[in-house]
């Protein structure tokens, strides 16, 4: 389910770059979510911050990173973007389960 206020929350999924600008806020919503609390980072962008983090120094007001060093991730989904079998799978094996077969 979706929910309205990260206080109701238990995962929170990163599907972007972080941004200078963002950084706070997200911190902030992570901070406000309760115990226990996931945080899943989805795609190369989330991740490392993609091809926002090479970005030629000029460019400094546009440049992000991934979730890390701001936030402690549980499950990283990698790809770009992510193949909707991969996303599902790695929260599936996150959960403890597997993938059913196709026979």
């Amino acid at each position: 389910d979706f929910v309205a206020s990260p206080r109701h929350a238990d995962a929170l999924v990163l599907t972007g770059p972080v941004p200078r600008n963002m950084r706070e806020a997200l911190i902030k919503c992570h901070n406000a979510m309760a115990a226990p609390k996931v945080v899943i980072a989805t795609g190369a962008c989330a991740i490392s911050g993609g091809m926002f983090r090479a970005l030629p120094s000029g460019a400094s007001e546009q440049r992000a990173e991934g979730a890390l060093p701001h936030l402690p991730v549980d499950l990283y989904i990698p790809g770009c973007p992510p193949h909707p079998y991969t996303s599902l799978e790695g929260m599936l094996r996150f959960t403890g389960r597997s993938m059913p077969t196709m026979e």
